[in-house]
């Protein structure tokens, strides 16, 4: 296994993105803290949205200069695409690649479009990638902490030969390089990040709590205590992990605990799910699941919609609703 590569700021010259007008399409999470950041770190930027969308008069009141889409790119050297993956390529067709002239950097924090091939990009173009491993609102607290949240960095396309220069001033523009900047690829990043939601943070870990709740429930025990016991307390256990590794969540939790969870851990986990997320892998890999979120999008994301309502519908979430309302701190935070 090579080692990866790793850049601070040490490493990058931020003058190649001083050098530059960059336009930050979209102001949701990401949006907001490349725009903030940048614009705090002496870049100069605007902010590519809707004409009349509610995001105008937000960025406007933040200090930011916005335009439309179209007229942002055009203006921009840089174009950093921040709007969800499924609406991206309309976009992109529409209002960027009419005003591509050569030697313009298109920028993602997400390699799907590119690496699935939504979006093509001419051949005089250059195209990269700065990846933060956090929500925009940590990106933008820890940089005026004067700290950062890492980063991935690929370069897909280099046409005048210095765009790893500029990707690497632009994280550091952000804040990125204070904490790392990790090299990788389109591909990498894309299938690793699809295979991580899939499989863990969002798909595992949610059908593992859920059907946990449902075993307790469907043997008699009140659904409140499964709740807390299934749901609720996950985060405790997350937040130790995520804040020294298995290591530390285990230096924390009863002898009890930590038995049954070296002993019992691997009988639901087991090779059997360790084949699941193989074939997983492989619906990422070859484009499969790619393709049927592309047209699940195009013909009214009717699987999406049913699923997500039958989920806020089960009794985990009413259950969830009437517990959380008794804990006001969580409101607070």
């Amino acid at each position: 296994m090579a080692d990866v590569k790793v850049y601070y700021d040490k490493d990058a010259d931020i003058s190649y993105i001083k050098a530059k007008k960059v336009a930050i399409i979209g102001f949701g999470s990401q949006g907001h803290a490349h725009a903030l950041n940048l614009k705090q770190s002496g870049v100069q930027v605007v902010v590519g949205l809707r004409k009349g969308g509610i995001s105008w008069s937000v960025a406007k009141n933040m200090g930011l200069e916005t335009m439309g889409v179209k007229d942002a790119a055009q203006w921009a050297d840089v174009i950093m695409i921040l709007i969800p993956d499924e609406e991206q390529p309309k976009v992109y067709k529409e209002s960027i690649e009419p005003v591509l002239d050569k030697g313009k950097y298109l920028a993602f924090a997400h390699g799907f479009n590119i690496h699935f091939r939504q979006i093509v990009p001419p051949e005089f173009v250059n195209v990269f990638m700065v990846a933060p491993k956090g929500p925009g609102k940590l990106v933008r607290d820890e940089f005026e902490n004067g700290r950062g949240v890492p980063a991935l960095l690929a370069v897909y396309q280099d046409y005048t030969g210095d765009t790893k220069e500029v990707a690497l001033a632009y994280a550091k523009g952000i804040g990125a390089t204070r904490a790392g900047v990790i090299e990788t690829t389109f591909k990498d990043e894309t299938e690793t990040d699809l295979f991580g939601e899939q499989s863990v943070l969002c798909g595992g870990l949610t059908s593992l709590m859920r059907t946990a709740f449902e075993t307790l429930v469907e043997a008699g025990y009140p659904p409140e205590l499964a709740y807390f016991e299934c749901i609720h307390e996950m985060k405790l256990i997350v937040d130790l992990i995520y804040q020294g590794g298995f290591k530390t969540m285990r230096k924390f939790i009863s002898n009890t605990a930590k038995y049954g969870d070296l002993t019992r851990g691997p009988r639901i986990i087991d090779e059997n799910v360790k084949k699941k997320m193989k074939e997983i892998l492989e619906e990422i890999r070859s484009g499969r699941f790619a393709k049927e979120w592309v047209l699940e999008n195009m013909s009214g994301r009717p699987i999406f919609n049913a699923l997500l309502a039958e989920w806020e519908n089960h009794l985990a979430e009413k259950v969830g609703e009437k517990l959380r309302a008794m804990m006001p701190w969580l409101k607070k935070e």
